[in-house]
């Protein structure tokens, strides 16, 4: 089964991909992944979701809250981040905009008077040390080779940085199973109480929620929709009856169900 995520290749999402499958394809952004997946045109797509130092991947949050897809997996993947180089003589330093805000401490404590670049991936970074002798790339250790050198080992800003991905899938994968589940909620309305009522529908049930983020809805300035994880799945009783409860305070938007999964770590 072909996955598609970041790329190119050596990067944390490929990483995380080849737990689902060796067979990885790339896409240089998390938007063509959703939407080659809600498209059809594969079967699986694995995107960031959260980091544990810079909070949510605001691409990821709004592309599946615009597809038809389903969350079949969630992998969390340590963040090992070294610092690549031809040599200590560098000017500027390259890689996602993630991963350099994961070694700000770093950077600031070692090389203060450097360019900072932002690029598409950690690897695309790495790739623009290797063929620049100006550049460093921030990114995992093992994509050190031929050229390139470990200048500096782990140099993100806590040693438990991880980062947490979704599996997206088609509709028709959405798992029967899972302990934890993803849902979008568009309420389309704003009054006093309002983020209140969708909590206590999960609160009245003794379900936990893991994570609750606001987005733009795109609609008008104000207007929001709520990315939530919550700890039970979509089969549960308790879950149908408090997702019935959203879906009557969100009657005049909608409920997205992306679906109930396990987790898997990858600890290389």
């Amino acid at each position: 089964m072909q996955v598609v995520t970041l790329g190119p290749a050596g990067t944390y999402s490929h990483r995380a991909a080849r737990a689902v499958d060796d067979d990885v394809v790339f896409r240089e952004s998390v938007s063509a992944i959703v939407a080659a997946v809600d498209s059809g045109e594969h079967e699986r797509g694995v995107v960031p979701i959260e980091n544990s130092i810079e909070g949510s991947v605001t691409e990821t949050l709004d592309a599946i809250a615009d597809a038809e897809i389903a969350v079949t997996q969630e992998v969390i993947t340590p963040i090992r981040h070294a610092l690549l180089a031809q040599s200590p003589n560098f000017e500027t330093i390259a890689s996602h905009s993630q991963a350099l805000a994961q070694c700000r401490a770093y950077i600031e404590r070692e090389y203060p008077d450097h360019d900072l670049e932002a690029v598409t991936s950690t690897a695309a970074g790495v790739e623009r040390a290797r063929e620049d002798p100006t550049v460093a790339g921030i990114g995992h250790p093992d994509n050190a080779a031929g050229d390139l050198t470990v200048v500096a080992e782990d140099i993100q800003d806590r040693s438990s940085n991880a980062t947490r991905f979704f599996v997206v899938a088609p509709v028709s994968a959405r798992s029967a199973g899972g302990g934890k589940s993803t849902v979008v909620v568009y309420p389309n309305a704003n009054y006093p109480g309002l983020l209140l009522e969708l909590l206590e529908a999960f609160a009245d049930r003794d379900i936990n929620l893991s994570r609750i983020e606001s987005r733009p809805s795109g609609n008008r300035l104000g207007d929001y929709l709520f990315h939530i994880d919550f700890e039970a799945g979509l089969y549960e009783d308790r879950a149908q009856a408090a997702l019935d409860d959203i879906e009557t305070i969100a009657a005049d938007g909608w409920v997205k169900r992306l679906g109930s999964y396990d987790k898997r770590h990858v600890l290389y």
